[in-house]
Formats: C-alpha cells, structure tokens, sequence
C-alpha cells in the first residue's frame, strides 16, 4: 500500500500524477514566490529531460523530483549545489552496493545509471542567486535503457515513497552541511565516491575530445585533467565511459 511520503520539517510536497516537467511546475512556482523545500513530485514526466537536453524517460514507476532551493550565494557557486544532491542520492544506496560519481553530477551504482540530476537557476540583477531548481531522477522500479545512455541503467528497488523520503531527507542533511561547513566538505566527500585519480579519462568538450589523467576538483568544483599538454581545468563537459 502506497502512502504519502514525509519530507523534513519545513518542507511542502506538490505531488501529480502527471506532468510535462518537474523542472518547469517547480520553476513555475518558484517565480511565484515558493519557499525553498518545495518539492515537486510526479508519478511520471512526459516531457522529462537531462542534461544537453537529452530526453529522460518517465514512465510510471521511477522518481521524478524537483526541489526549490535558495541558496543566497553568487551565481557561479550555484553548480555546487550538483554536488551536494549526488551526494544526497548517493545517501539512498544500500552500503552492500558499489557507488561511483561521475563528474559534474551522474551517480553510478554496480556500474550503471541510477540517477540524473538537473540544476535550472534563476539569477539576480546583482549576480546573485533568486533559485535553484535541482531535479532528480533515480530509478526505483527499473532502469531504463537508451540507445543514448553512454552506461546500463540501474535501479534502487523498493517504492518510490520510500525513495522520495529517504532522497529529501539526505538532500536536507547535506544542504545543511553545505551551508554550515562550506563547498569544501561536500568536494572531499565526493572524491571520495568518485573515480581513482590518475585514472585515464576523456572529456567531450562541445564537438572536441580532451584527454587526461583525472586530477580530482578544484576548489569551485571544475575538473581537473593532467594532459599531455600539461595541466587542464574544465567547467563544463561530459566525461565520457573511459573514467567509469
């Protein structure tokens, strides 16, 4: 039996049954004054999308979250906040099983997909942050397979209940943690899950490949590579299969 799910105190729970996109209700609501902790919940997305706005299934069955949030922070640290909810993901596996991050924000579990997250911000005349809307889809149910998908899919079993709760509880958790102890605790635990350093790994920058030996982070959450041509800081790009 289905039940309404608990989020942290505070928080509000717009649940659908169905909706174009997440991202774009809780958008929607954030423009119109929404406090942070507005989550928006549907059953399923029939207009779901990632990132580079590649399409995300949602059918019934899987979790399809977006979250208001309000940082009050300079615009280019709202990509921290990418970090903090794979970390929060990563929070909802079962320690039996083998967790990978994958830079900037794909969560791996036993060497498949199991989450996507997209972050949508909103900025300030000033340069600051209005809002963060983080949307997150973890696979529950079963794990979709794409011809797109550069991994397997993955899947968390049991309910997507279950999984809203225990996803908004670590979100919560480490949002707190973000705002107390800064970026650089949230950067150490997800090296932490991420891949070896020195591990050889290709970056798709636009149409260009880049490749290097992973470096870790930077203090603002950039990769960085050791190329041949030596040291490489990159802002955005997609790491391709090599650093799995």
């Amino acid at each position: 039996m289905t039940h309404t799910p608990v989020l942290p105190d505070g928080w509000t729970l717009v649940a659908l049954d169905s909706v174009g996109s997440t991202n774009d209700e809780a958008a929607q609501l954030a423009d119109g004054g929404a406090s942070e902790g507005t989550v928006v919940w549907a059953r399923e997305q029939q207009g779901g999308r990632g990132r580079r706005g590649r399409r995300w299934a949602s059918p019934p069955g899987n979790l399809y979250s977006s979250t208001i949030l309000r940082p009050d922070c300079p615009a280019p640290r709202a990509a921290e906040l990418g970090f903090v909810a794979a970390l929060a993901v990563g929070d909802l596996v079962p320690a039996s099983r083998a967790i990978r991050l994958k830079w900037p924000n794909d969560v791996l579990v036993d060497g498949g997909k199991i989450a996507g997250i997209l972050l949508e911000s909103a900025i300030a005349q000033d340069g600051r942050v209005e809002h963060v809307v983080a949307g997150i889809g973890v696979n529950v149910a079963f794990a979709p397979q794409l011809a797109e998908m550069r991994y397997p899919g993955a899947s968390l079993g049991g309910t997507v209940e279950a999984a809203l709760e225990g996803l908004m509880r670590a979100l919560a958790t480490r949002l707190a943690q973000w705002r107390r102890d800064g970026f650089g605790v949230i950067r150490e635990g997800w090296l932490a899950q991420a891949g070896p350093l020195g591990a050889e790994v290709d970056v798709r920058l636009g149409e260009g490949l880049v490749s290097g030996r992973f470096a870790g982070l930077d203090h603002e959450g950039a990769l960085l590579l050791d190329t041949a041509d030596g040291p490489r800081k990159i802002v955005s790009g997609e790491l391709l299969g090599r650093a799995a």
